[in-house]
């Protein structure tokens, strides 16, 4: 391992001294072992691995771009691992918390989980004549219409707070009033 920094420190070197054919052997040198840490990352992270290629490129890309700032002093292997550890990071945030589930191993459940219940238009319509007035508009608009908060605001002469609040408290009402059916 030390031997392997050492070898990547003195290719580095000759490599920002100008020879090309040196710099091409360290990131041909460098790249497997980043595709394993870019997998292990993702794992870690509980992240499919199948994104591991394109981390790897936006590490070589960024120890290409930024080859200048590296200490010729230093070893080489912390200065990578760094961008590496960042690169990661900056493609998780992109990302985002996503948890992939392979469906496979679920499709017998799948297939025999039943079916919600579905609503008649009569059934929704008896609901809302339940609700008071102004929830009652704001729900129609909102939920059957499909309109936004904005528009609907517009359209009763309210404002977008007021729509919100009327909205969340005929979805609270109605729910209410079902859980007791």
């Amino acid at each position: 391992m030390r031997e392997r920094d050492d070898e990547w420190t003195d290719w580095m070197r000759q490599a920002v001294a100008g020879d090309d054919e040196v710099y091409h052997r360290l990131l041909k040198a460098i790249t497997p072992v980043l595709r394993a840490a870019s997998r292990r990352g993702l794992a870690r992270a509980g992240q499919s691995p199948d994104q591991a290629e394109d981390i790897v490129q936006e590490i070589l890309l960024a120890v290409h771009l930024k080859r200048h700032t590296w200490d010729v002093s230093a070893p080489f292997a912390p200065w990578l691992f760094a961008i590496a550890r960042n690169k990661l990071i900056d493609m998780l945030r992109r990302r985002g918390r996503r948890v992939f589930v392979d469906i496979d191993d679920f499709s017998e459940t799948l297939a025999d989980a039943p079916q919600a219940p579905t609503v008649s238009a009569s059934e929704v319509e008896a609901q809302l004549k339940t609700l008071p007035q102004r929830q009652r508009d704001v729900l129609q608009s909102i939920a059957v219409d499909s309109t936004s908060i904005k528009e609907t605001a517009a359209k009763l002469s309210m404002s977008e707070g007021a729509v919100r609040v009327a909205l969340h408290r005929g979805l609270t009402s109605l729910a209410a009033r079902l859980r007791k059916e």
